[in-house]
């Protein structure tokens, strides 16, 4: 998957098998870190309006130095797929290193957490600081 960084952790699963650890639900992470999990195909303008200074993208469309690709309105966001709601401010910005590792630690911190927000909206911080 490419989401690749070193650090010292006590949980020493890898972070590629922590995201796939459940294909039955879709994922989408908020920019401050909830964990939305859909579980039924839905469309991307369904995220994007509740959460109108956002926007979507795949995990798997994302490389180091390029602009984070939006997921389309009228895209049906797929079943075990994992998704960022990103702030509308980072949508034109090529994506670097650091913000990737930082993507990375907020999701292995989501899919790690307990509590999973079934059907919420509202990301309002930016991301990328």
């Amino acid at each position: 998957m490419g989401l690749c960084a070193s650090s010292q952790s006590l949980n020493t699963a890898p972070l590629s098998t922590k995201l796939i650890a459940s294909p039955l639900t879709i994922k989408v992470i908020h920019s401050e870190g909830k964990l939305q999990e859909l579980k039924h195909p839905t469309r991307a303008s369904f995220i994007k309006i509740q959460n109108p200074n956002c926007f979507l993208c795949s995990l798997e469309s994302m490389s180091v130095g390029m602009c984070v690709p939006q997921v389309s309105d009228d895209e049906e966001l797929q079943l075990g797929q994992i998704y960022f709601l990103l702030p509308l401010s980072q949508a034109h910005k090529p994506l670097f290193l650091s913000d990737l590792c930082a993507l990375a630690a907020k999701a292995s911190s989501a899919l790690g957490n307990a509590t999973v927000d079934l059907c919420s909206s509202g990301a309002s911080r930016g991301f990328f600081r």
